[in-house]
């Protein structure tokens, strides 16, 4: 066998990223990876500059999140890495596969305080399944075959990879490396006998659905799964995609704000088959919708990461298995001759659909529900639909049926300004698909700069900027423990119509309920990225009440 020929470390990365079938790759350049800026000039991979390092890393977890394979990005050093911070959080916090390469000072200069230096290592992690700095050029392909192995296993998560300036332009001879496949952890027969057995003692089971790691395949496994035991399903905080809206076994989400009836459910329960989801303090309603540790009698608990079973909650079954292999194995079981909860599973899908119904009564002039009515009855099936954080995303998450995976990119980190650079990101990686984000006036200006990354690559997403003047949460919490003092909560904004058009894109302003649809269908005809500004009466914080309501309780 002959010896590899000598190459560049800039090209060695790169050709090990080709191996690991990487197609997007999304950066702010940076003069402490030119190397690597240079070996992409004739690789086989789409490149997407972006205006700043945490909408690149959005990006890059968007693509991740959605397609199951590390997103890629590239950022420099210093400034550049702790700009790209909040996309690692959130990698973290969502179990997302993400690989960060920053650009690093020269090797000889290490501790010295050098230009721009950081200890990534120190800085990163915690926030990372594993952060490392690669000194020997002949090492890049056995260590991006560990980051790729590390970010797809267990509980999916983020790597950081520091790379010295100086290395990168090192030669080696060496292999490269074979492509990573996910690891697919399987439950094992007797698991699966004793989970049959709990099955068909229960009287009151209810499943729920979270996490990562899931695939069209494993939703339609668990869907028919559901079917044959007539199961209520429900989704974790922020994971509607994980199960179809319209379907007769579906009751809802754990999100903020659920449904009481739901959560009665829950209570109520004997059986509750936790699926990927951590039952974390979101879906847990903080921490109280079971008991900590409790005594596990009621509780089995699905999840590819062995450190989160016993983490929390006890469970007598905990099953360590990726979604795929858990969701194959369910083929296996067999329904009871009867079902005695058959009757509450119709029930809890009817209390699911009249919670649904969007309001058509709020403050003002612009109604949020109507708006949400008209997108999910004329957006393809196929469509994905992105946020940040903030009140405004109420609407979606609640009111919105999403009815096929992959179709939702959404922080359960509840981190501001992610919506409109995961939806630059995944038009990028999907251009035949609709995408659209929603953002708040605070959010949007967090990332905001994003939308000119989708004019230079005519990336045609539709923003809608839900505008209240003002941080609404914060407000709408402020004015529960503080009722009456306002204090850093208030925004003056631009007139984010003519902020679109003065990118190039397609930009309107809504105030009127009726003027939605037809500016919706103007922004896709236009073939631009569109802004639609849609301004929202202060007043209609969430869909149930209102700012005035909110301070006339806290008074008393």
């Amino acid at each position: 066998m002959s010896k590899p020929q000598p190459r560049r470390a800039a090209n060695i990365l790169v050709d090990q990223l080709i191996r690991q079938q990487v197609s997007n790759i999304f950066c702010v350049p940076g003069e402490s990876y030119l190397a690597v800026l240079d070996a992409l000039v004739e690789a086989d991979i789409r490149v997407t500059i972006c205006r700043q390092e945490g909408g690149a890393a959005m990006m890059a977890d968007a693509v991740g999140r959605l397609t199951g394979r590390p997103g890629i990005c590239f950022v420099t050093r210093g400034p550049g890495a702790t700009n790209a911070s909040p996309a690692i959080h959130i990698a973290h916090q969502d179990s997302v596969p993400l690989i960060l390469f920053v650009g690093q000072i020269e090797r000889s200069a290490r501790e010295r305080g050098a230009f721009q230096e950081l200890d990534y290592r120190a800085v990163f992690g915690s926030m990372t399944k594993w952060t490392t700095e690669i000194d020997d050029p002949a090492r890049i392909p056995e260590i991006l075959h560990r980051a790729f192995h590390v970010a797809m296993s267990g509980r999916k998560g983020p790597v950081v990879i520091a790379l010295p300036e100086d290395m990168l332009v090192e030669t080696a001879s060496v292999d490269d490396a074979p492509l990573v496949e996910p690891l697919e952890t399987h439950p094992s027969l007797s698991q699966m006998a004793q989970l049959q057995k709990r099955l068909w003692a229960a009287k009151k089971p209810i499943v729920i659905l979270g996490g990562t790691g899931w695939s069209q395949q494993a939703v339609d496994r668990l869907v028919r799964f559901s079917e044959s035991f007539h199961l209520p399903v429900a989704v974790s905080f922020r994971r509607q995609m994980l199960f179809p809206a319209h379907h007769p076994n579906y009751v809802g989400n754990l999100g903020i704000g659920p449904d009481p009836a739901l959560m009665k459910r829950f209570r109520e329960a004997d059986l509750v088959l936790a699926i990927g989801a951590r039952l974390g303090e979101m879906p847990s309603q903080g921490y109280t919708l079971f008991d900590i540790p409790g005594d596990g009698e009621k509780l089995v608990h699905v999840h590819p990461g062995a450190e989160e079973l016993g983490r929390v909650y006890a469970s007598s079954l905990p099953i360590h298995a990726s979604m795929e292999g858990f969701a194959a194995a369910l083929q296996t079981l067999q329904p009871p001759k009867s079902i005695p909860w058959a009757a509450e599973t119709e029930a809890a899908n009817a209390e699911f659909k009249a919670w649904s119904i969007p309001p058509t009564d709020i403050p003002g002039t612009l109604q949020m529900g109507e708006v949400m009515a008209y997108l999910r009855d004329n957006l393809p099936d196929d469509a994905i639909l992105c946020n940040g954080a903030g009140n405004y995303a109420t609407w979606l998450h609640r009111y919105y049926m999403f009815n096929r995976y992959g179709t939702q990119a959404a922080p359960t980190s509840g981190s501001m300004g992610y919506g409109v650079p995961a939806a630059v990101g995944l038009k990028r990686a999907f251009p035949e698909r609709t995408v659209v984000a929603f953002a708040g006036d605070g959010c949007f200006l967090m990332n905001g700069q994003e939308f000119a990354t989708a004019v230079q690559y005519n990336l045609p997403v539709i923003v809608l900027v839900i505008d209240n003047g003002m941080y609404g949460t914060i407000r709408m919490h402020q004015e529960r423990h503080y009722p009456g003092r306002i204090s850093a909560t208030e925004l003056r904004n631009p007139d984010f119509a003519a902020y679109a058009r003065a990118f190039g894109g397609h930009g309107e302003r809504v105030e009127r309920t009726e003027e939605f649809a037809p500016a919706f269908e103007r922004a896709k005809a236009s073939g631009r990225p569109a802004i639609l500004h849609l301004l929202l009466h202060p007043e209609a914080i969430t869909p149930t009440t209102t700012i005035s309501a909110i301070r006339a309780k806290a008074k008393g």
